[in-house]
């Protein structure tokens, strides 16, 4: 019997990757989208796959489905996107984990929520573990995400204790690689469409703040041993994220000599809040889901690089 799973931001980068490894598994996939992000190109491939579904959705409305399991990603989740419209950004995170929480409680499903490491803020503990309660600015530039998610994840526990409801969240860091927007302003693919088209490269700040990053591969692994986790009284937060620590100046170096660019390193201000360190504690996620990663960052690197390529 095949389950049926729902997967909001379907469209999305990370979304789309999941809905691949799903219809992979077997799972009979309904993938919403609103499309602000998301882009149809990224599922394309799976359009005509009988075990796939593609619904355009804003998932700030309410949705009615019959599911087994819900996958919720839907946010914008590059400063660029999410500060475009930040208070849509805030009801997506709050409204939209509202209506699945909601759908979830209705058809008996289990409920992932995506969360992310800005739950840490611009840290006082380095690296961070999931115990750690954060250092965020609740009215700052970024709060709408930040808050946004922190909101959900209050919501998704509230909905544990008081509905007993089947949750899991995990908290996901830096990631990258292909079906990443060309402009979508993360530091990854900001480096590497710069130096294929030999434009200089942007750091912020002095490049000497870090970044953990991981390749999207391992993260919807982990994502999805959280999911099928067999404990059930084992709900997470758990981070999903490359513990290998990199400067943001390392990075943009490695960009150059990967790519063999002639791009020049320029330097402007860093943003407001923008965390100085980023690295995850994953003793948790190799204990309980088995998991770590798998991908470095060269050879990541180079297949993000590669999909790139074939746009400049």
């Amino acid at each position: 019997m095949r389950k049926r799973v729902l997967v909001t931001g379907g469209a999305g980068f990370l979304g789309s990757h999941l809905c691949d490894k799903l219809i992979h598994e077997g799972s009979d996939v309904i993938c919403v989208d609103n499309l602000f992000t998301g882009n149809k190109d990224n599922i394309r491939h799976l359009l005509g796959n009988p075990y796939f579904e593609f619904i355009r959705h804003d998932v700030t409305m309410p949705l009615y489905v019959e599911v087994d399991q819900i996958y919720n990603l839907a946010c914008p989740a590059s400063p660029v996107h999410y500060q475009y419209d930040p208070i849509q950004t805030g009801k997506t995170s709050v409204l939209g984990a509202l209506n699945m929480l909601g759908l979830a409680r209705r058809v008996k499903a289990r409920i992932l929520q995506a969360s992310t490491s800005e739950v840490y803020g611009d840290p006082e503990v380095h690296p961070q573990p999931e115990h750690y309660r954060g250092c965020v600015n609740p009215i700052g530039i970024r709060s709408c995400y930040d808050e946004g998610k922190r909101m959900a994840e209050t919501l998704f526990f509230d909905y544990k204790r008081q509905e007993n409801l089947d949750i899991k969240v995990v908290r996901i860091f830096n990631t990258y690689g292909p079906r990443m927007s060309m402009n979508d302003g993360r530091v990854v693919s900001n480096f590497i469409v710069q130096a294929l088209k030999g434009e200089d490269i942007t750091i912020y700040g002095d490049g000497s703040q870090t970044r953990s990053f991981q390749y999207v591969d391992d993260l919807i692994e982990g994502m999805y041993r959280m999911m099928n986790n067999s404990r059930e009284d084992f709900s997470g937060p758990v981070n999903i994220g490359n513990p290998g620590e990199f400067t943001i100046k390392q990075l943009a170096e490695k960009v150059l000599e990967m790519t063999g660019s002639p791009s020049k390193i320029i330097y402007k201000p860093l943003p407001a809040d923008d965390p100085v360190q980023r690295r995850p504690v994953i003793d948790l996620a190799v204990q309980e889901l088995k998991w770590e990663p798998r991908i470095d960052l060269d050879e990541g690197l180079e297949k993000t690089i590669d999909y790139f390529r074939q746009f400049i």
